[in-house]
């Protein structure tokens, strides 16, 4: 059963990034808490679970991705403390749990996303010495950077909120930002997973074309269950797109089309992963499944 592979092997990305958690000592322990508690909420770690497989579909069999898988996590959960915040989305539950700055206050969770931030690339950069003048370690933690900032992660979520504030939104700017607020976290898991790998340039082309057509999917089905799922199953509140006014696949295309959408973003990456010469059956498994979730 997938779902029982699925477990055992979050389960073990689990084990990696909870490894490379900070050290709870100093005066600054209270940041650090909030940090730790924001990493163990939970989550489906799809980010370094997608970096580990396409890592392994290409041969790679060293320890260096491990920091990078660590560090991905990190910067992914930096991402949701801002997010929540109210200056953003103003959530107040995440993975069911209290946001970071319901538990900790605003000050302290701001803190807490910086200092996942900053460990994140400290952490990335003890690949340095796993495999010492490795140039496509180099590459790696350059393209993990570009993935997080203005030109990726940030610069999406700048445009996000600057629309929310202006209350209209184009197609055009929709996909610019699902393709970097979403898109590049996503997009750089697999990339690192298969540079670090040794996987060549063509392939390696190929699973950016994977990854991106996953990320959007990955954002219209966020989309579709904001709609139609409940606050018990998804871990936070629902409804809150329509609540704030915000405009997604689903108001522009209605339920049926964003479903259909999904459906052919999905049935496209899967068969270019069918079309590489090396295989991952679970791989393949999981960007289905990640399409098809509930939650």
């Amino acid at each position: 059963m997938f779902k029982d592979k699925l477990k055992v092997k979050t389960g073990e990305v689990e084990d990696i990034v909870l490894s490379y958690l900070p050290d709870n000592i100093g005066h600054q322990q209270p940041v650090v808490d909030a940090m730790i508690y924001s990493v163990e909420a939970g989550g489906k770690r799809i980010r370094p679970l997608l970096m580990y497989e396409t890592y392994k579909l290409f041969g790679g069999n060293s320890d260096v991705i491990k920091p990078f898988m660590a560090a991905m996590e990190f910067i992914h959960t930096y991402s949701l403390i801002h997010d929540d915040l109210p200056a953003m989305d103003n959530d107040e539950f995440r993975r069911g749990k209290p946001t970071t700055h319901i538990k900790y206050g605003e000050a302290l969770a701001i803190l807490a996303g910086d200092g996942l931030l900053n460990f994140g690339f400290e952490t990335a950069a003890k690949a340095f010495s796993i495999e010492p003048g490795s140039k496509k370690v180099e590459e790696a933690f350059s393209f993990l950077s570009n993935a997080s900032g203005i030109y990726g992660m940030v610069g999406g979520q700048t445009v996000d909120v600057l629309t929310d504030a202006e209350g209209e939104i184009t197609r055009e700017k929709l996909d610019f930002v699902y393709d970097l607020k979403t898109g590049a976290l996503l997009l750089a898991s697999m990339h690192i997973g298969a540079l670090l790998a040794g996987a060549d340039k063509k392939d390696i082309e190929k699973i950016d074309i994977i990854a991106k057509k996953i990320g959007l999917a990955f954002q219209i089905q966020d989309d579709i269950l904001d709609v139609t799922s409940t606050t018990e199953e998804l871990g936070k509140p629902v409804g809150s797109d329509n609540k704030n006014n915000k405009a997604t696949y689903v108001t522009f295309e209605g339920l049926k089309k964003a479903s259909e959408y999904v459906r052919r973003l999905t049935f496209e990456a899967t068969e270019l992963l069918n079309s590489l010469d090396c295989k991952n059956d679970f791989l393949c498994e999981l960007l289905l499944y990640l399409v098809d979730r509930k939650n």
